[in-house]
């Protein structure tokens, strides 16, 4: 079983979406997840002008690529997230300048990328889902009482309508379990299902990279939520305290070496990727295995391809017979 080997598009939003197909083509991959900036993909004209999402297609086909999920991570973030500046390297400018006008945006956008989906006959949007409370992840000044409880109704609340546009599209919402959204890692992650009431249409991209430095096992992950792997990212890190160093970044840019933990290239963190595998293979998984690249410490055409024979390599088919079966005879 030859898993589909994919790469995330995000970090190379700055070149033509033609170019991307053509570099990756090069490289060896099978596809793309596409994201929704840049010139790789408008979701609000792939969700309502069928010759614009046909044309994507086209251009995918020229270059022997396939696509399995597309991703609306940045309109994602915003729709639950509480508005502040930052969120304008985001936003339109006309949405700016406030959380109503944010929210309101991003909630359309993840809506319409759930109908590009459709049209593209994609079955998986992966993103983000924003969160109330990140800023209140430490308890102090103490957190009220209930307020935890109020911020994951608010995001139901929120995500219940853009998921049933999912469900009129037959496609799913596979969430980034990542610092920032309100299930970051795994406990947060088994109440937001609990919260949704285990909808369908809500399950997680699997990224490897951020359960690392937080110190949850990636393969428990796996089992214990095997039902609602929706997609797969193959993502590395290294976690590198040095004394000085902490795992909260200290403010410091990734790349830096005086950080706690980086993210890296392939095959050049501490992600063990052969039990990830084994997991995958346990639960059935036959979606693709998507490259997110990012490594400050590396130049990332060579990155990116190095990283596209790390994944073939690395996958494997489960055995159809036990090792001891012929010893039974």
């Amino acid at each position: 079983m030859a898993r589909p080997v994919t790469i995330f598009t995000g970090q190379w939003a700055d070149l033509t979406f033609e170019t991307v197909c053509q570099k990756m083509s090069s490289f060896g991959y099978d596809g793309l997840e596409i994201c929704t900036w840049g010139d790789h993909l408008d979701a609000g004209r792939a969700a309502s002008d069928p010759s614009y999402a046909a044309n994507r297609k086209e251009i995918l086909a020229k270059y022997d690529l396939g696509c399995w999920a597309i991703s609306s991570h940045l309109p994602g973030q915003c729709v639950a997230s509480l508005y502040d500046g930052r969120y304008d390297g985001f936003i339109p400018p006309e949405h700016r300048g406030s959380q109503e006008k944010m929210r309101a945006w991003a909630a359309e956008e993840v809506k319409n990328a759930a109908r590009a989906a459709r049209n593209m006959g994609v079955k998986v949007v992966t993103g983000f889902v924003g969160s109330p409370i990140w800023n209140y992840w430490y308890s102090f000044p103490q957190t009220p009482a209930g307020q935890i409880d109020r911020a994951f109704r608010e995001v139901v609340e929120l995500w219940g309508p853009i998921l049933d546009v999912f469900d009129e599209c037959g496609v799913r919402f596979a969430l980034e379990v990542h610092p920032t959204e309100i299930a970051f890692d795994y406990y947060s992650s088994e109440r937001l299902l609990k919260e949704f009431d285990y909808r369908p249409a809500f399950g997680f991209n699997f990224d490897p990279s951020h359960l690392l430095w937080q110190g949850v096992s990636p393969a428990l992950f796996l089992r214990d939520f095997r039902d609602r792997i929706y997609h797969v990212h193959m993502k590395d890190a290294a976690v590198v305290l040095d004394g000085r160093s902490g795992i909260l970044g200290s403010h410091i840019e990734f790349g830096d070496g005086k950080r706690g933990w980086n993210f890296r290239s392939l095959g050049h963190g501490q992600v063990n990727f052969e039990e990830i595998i084994r997991e995958l293979n346990a639960m059935d998984y036959q979606g693709p295995l998507s490259v997110e690249w990012e490594d400050s410490g590396m130049e990332r055409e060579f990155g990116a391809a190095e990283a596209c024979a790390f994944v073939r390599k690395a996958d494997f088919s489960p055995s159809s017979v036990a090792f001891d079966e012929a010893l039974k005879k």
